[in-house]
Formats: C-alpha cells, sequence, structure tokens
C-alpha cells in the first residue's frame, strides 16, 4: 500500500502584515509535519496560464511515482479541484475544491491516490506547486475533465468551453480504467480550515 500522507487539506498559512505590506512563510517542514503532512517534497513547479477559463487536468502520477502536491495560486484566482480515484474507497469519484487565490493565500495538499486540476477564473493566473516525486512520463495519467461519473459543476460561463491542451482533452475516463492506488482506509471528507 502506498501512504496517502493524510487527507486533502485546506491549509491558510499566517500572514504577517504592517504598512509595507506581509510577510508568511509558505512552507516549513517542521509546520507541515504538525499538520500530518510528512512527505518530502522534490520538486517545485510553476504555470502560468493566459487566458481566464484555461482548465489544467485532471491529473496524477501512477506509482511507484506518485505525487502529493502542495498547491497555491500566486497570480490571480484559480478553482482547484481534488477527485478520489483511490480504488475501493467509498468516496471513489467524489472531488473536492477550493478557491485559491493570490490575495487569500490559501493553499491545497492533493496526496497520492487523488487526480488534481484546476480552472483559472480571471487571465493572467500563475500557479505553483511542491511535488513529493520527480516528474515520470511513463507514469504520468489522468481523467477527463468532463467525467459524467464525477459530475463536477466547474465554473464555466454558458456556452464556454475552457482552454485545453491536446492531452488533457484526450484524457480516460473512469468507467473501464483500473485505478493503480489503494484505498488508504480514510474517505475523502469535505475542507475546512
Amino acid at each position: 500500500m502506498i501512504a496517502t500522507d493524510g487527507p486533502v487539506r485546506l491549509i491558510e498559512p499566517k500572514r504577517f502584515g504592517d504598512a509595507r505590506g506581509w510577510f508568511t512563510e509558505v512552507y516549513s517542514e517542521a509546520a507541515y509535519d504538525a499538520l500530518g503532512i510528512t512527505c518530502r517534497f522534490v520538486q517545485d513547479n510553476h504555470s502560468y496560464s493566459a487566458p481566464a477559463f484555461t482548465l489544467r487536468g485532471l491529473h496524477f502520477q501512477t506509482p511507484p511515482f506518485g505525487q502529493a502536491k502542495l498547491v497555491r495560486c500566486i497570480r490571480g484566482r484559480i478553482l482547484d479541484i481534488a477527485v478520489d480515484v483511490r480504488r475501493g474507497s467509498p468516496t471513489y469519484g467524489e472531488s473536492v475544491a477550493a478557491e485559491l487565490t493570490a490575495e487569500n493565500g490559501r493553499q491545497l495538499f492533493v496526496p497520492v491516490g487523488f487526480a488534481h486540476g484546476f480552472v483559472t477564473l480571471e487571465p493572467d493566473c500563475e500557479v505553483t506547486y511542491k511535488v513529493s516525486a520527480p516528474y515520470a512520463p511513463a507514469n504520468d495519467g489522468g481523467i477527463a475533465w468532463d467525467d459524467p461519473d464525477i459530475a463536477f459543476d466547474w465554473p464555466l460561463p454558458a456556452g464556454t468551453t475552457p482552454e485545453l491542451s491536446a492531452k488533457d482533452a484526450g484524457l480516460p475516463r473512469l468507467a473501464g480504467w483500473t485505478s493503480p492506488f489503494d484505498y488508504d482506509g480514510r474517505p475523502l471528507t469535505p475542507l475546512e480550515i
């Protein structure tokens, strides 16, 4: 069994402000250990999306290169989603989502065993995220963003088709797909701060 390192978590790092602006610790190993997030992050990624309603996901990496992610938006606004894809999970195919913005500073921790994606809610968004395993092209995978078995209500204006990569437009659906992730005994729960 692969340890997922806890549940999906919404984290709001403290900001310390004064007349100059504010300061925050984006990541502290000791602070995250205290939250039960004990994975070792080995790589930082940074994406820029020019148009509003750019959709990236739903992505994961398969074992032995499964990636836990710690995601934050440093410019603009996104809706970030995690979908339970652990076989045998009572919450398989269910999702949680949170709005991450440069202003609110929130982060979403997405453990191994969850597909991850986001949609930009305005133009010119930048997202950074830490991952617990390096990119492994042979283990790169995903599920279709519009899978009816997930039935996530993406916040797209009526008649809007999101900006997608060719890869994301061709991802498979849950039906007929066999998950390589084991359920760890912790069902997906609503997000709390």
